[in-house]
């Protein structure tokens, strides 16, 4: 009975959740033409085929839908594995990778890494910025160890067995409206802002439907003329006239608004959020990391 690799049965299950050799190459930082190789290693290895071709690019046969599954336990015990090593060391070491969305970056992080780094100075943490959805997926599939993700009043955000979830905070999001000397700078409700030009963010986020749905239920249909994933770009359009905005609150912790803010009916907040793989939310980075987290919104967000 061939004994099996691990790396390249990894590699059979990153095809499968990637769905091109391209795709699993830059993820793992390899050629296509090595995961290629490694891939027709494994075939050889168990003796049955494993990919076969489907127009330009490859598709799994169901022995290998077959290996897919079992590498999925294996590598969870695997993590599980690491985790608890991790946790018999007296401090928290190594590399923690986090994906977080843009208020969390400039809000929350400059704070809570400067925490870790007098509570914690043999973690090194590396931070991407990504908007919550594709985090969370890239979470699930190892890409990342922690994500700071956001799920707005209504929306569901997505799923992954794989990951748990952490309530970090919620905040209001609020209609923001010039301060200075501006057409706009004497809208009161979301209903005065009908005839006003918008700042959103591009179809597809989660915040930009929520958005046009609020406008939608206050009775028209949004003139978004500004579309940015950048929130510091929305505020200075704001600031000077050109839009309104709807804005969580989490853009002014520990700052004074620049924009006036108005609120909106039921008071709607967001839920900000962390998630990690089951098998090493218990890591003692991950661990640091979540109550470095709660500590800086425990400082800067008022009671």
């Amino acid at each position: 009975m061939p004994v099996l690799d691990v790396r390249r049965l990894r590699l059979l299950r990153e095809l499968h959740l990637r769905g091109t050799l391209a795709q699993v190459a830059a993820a793992l930082h390899q050629s296509p033409s090595s995961v290629s190789q490694q891939l027709t290693l494994l075939e050889r290895e168990v003796g049955v085929e494993l990919l076969r071709r489907a127009g330009r690019g490859v598709q799994l046969t169901a022995a290998a839908t077959i290996l897919v599954e079992h590498t999925a336990a294996v590598l969870e015990r695997l993590e599980q594995a690491e985790t608890d090593l991790a946790a018999s060391l007296e401090t928290a070491s190594g590399t923690i990778r986090i994906a977080a969305f843009q208020s969390v970056v400039l809000a929350l992080m400059p704070d809570t890494l400067a925490q870790l780094a007098i509570e914690s100075p043999r973690l090194k943490v590396t931070l991407v910025q990504r908007e919550p959805e594709t985090a969370l997926r890239e979470t699930s599939l190892r890409d990342f160890d922690l994500v700071v993700a956001e799920q707005y009043p209504g929306h569901a955000a997505p799923w992954h067995d794989e990951l748990d979830r952490v309530d970090l905070t919620t905040d209001l999001i609020r209609l923001a409206v010039p301060a200075g000397d501006s057409r706009w700078s004497g809208v009161s409700t979301i209903e005065e802002a009908a005839e006003a030009p918008w700042v959103m963010e591009p179809e597809g986020a989660a915040s930009r439907h929520w958005a046009e749905q609020a406008c939608r239920s206050a009775g028209f249909e949004p003139d978004v003329r500004y579309e940015t994933a950048d929130l510091q770009a929305h505020i200075r359009l704001v600031e000077t006239g050109h839009a309104v905005a709807l804005t969580p609150d989490l853009l002014w912790l520990g700052t004074t608004p620049t924009v006036r803010l108005r609120d909106l009916p039921g008071d709607p907040r967001r839920a900000v959020f962390t998630s990690a793989r089951q098998a090493s939310a218990s890591h003692p980075g991950v661990v640091a990391c979540r109550r470095a987290l709660a500590m800086t919104v425990s400082r800067l967000q008022p009671a």
